[in-house]
């Protein structure tokens, strides 16, 4: 998934999350930082929404039943990753992968697991907690052998 997806099909479930939230348009583009001309016109399709926006919406809204259906459980998590290339941040709790992940590989206290709707990857611990992102498979399989070198010596 690339940035220009992301800003591609949010912008066209914007109006969507907005009715969720029961929000005016108003309110909305408030919220969004952005003028009611601008939302209406991503909102009838006619422009797309910047790439400041759609984080944005995706930072307020994370709960949002449509955002999660589109990026999955974790939105933030999957723009760090477009935005970055790579994502590393060692020791974030998650609930371990039980509805959006599936596992690609155990490798001694360490798992990897690939996002069914944004098919990025991550490495947890056996705690659940989350060290490395990307959407680099051959990199994140590299980062796990890694992983499991350094702290199985400890």
């Amino acid at each position: 998934m690339k940035k220009e997806d992301i800003i591609r099909v949010l912008s066209k479930k914007i109006k969507l999350v907005r009715t969720e939230a029961g929000y005016s348009q108003d309110l909305m583009a408030e919220i969004l930082g952005i003028s009611k001309k601008t939302l209406v016109q991503i909102e009838k399709s006619r422009i797309l929404a910047s790439w400041s926006v759609i984080v944005t919406l995706c930072a307020l809204f994370t709960e949002s039943a449509i955002i999660q259906a589109t990026l999955g459980e974790d939105p933030i998590d999957i723009l760090q990753v477009v935005a970055h290339q790579y994502y590393e941040t060692p020791k974030e709790k998650t609930l371990g992968g039980k509805i959006w992940w599936k596992e690609i590989k155990q490798l001694g206290k360490f798992k990897l697991q690939q996002n069914i709707v944004s098919n990025h990857f991550r490495i947890l611990d056996n705690q659940n907690n989350r060290w490395i992102s990307s959407f680099d498979e051959l990199e994140m399989k590299n980062k796990l052998i890694e992983l499991n070198k350094y702290y199985d010596e400890e």
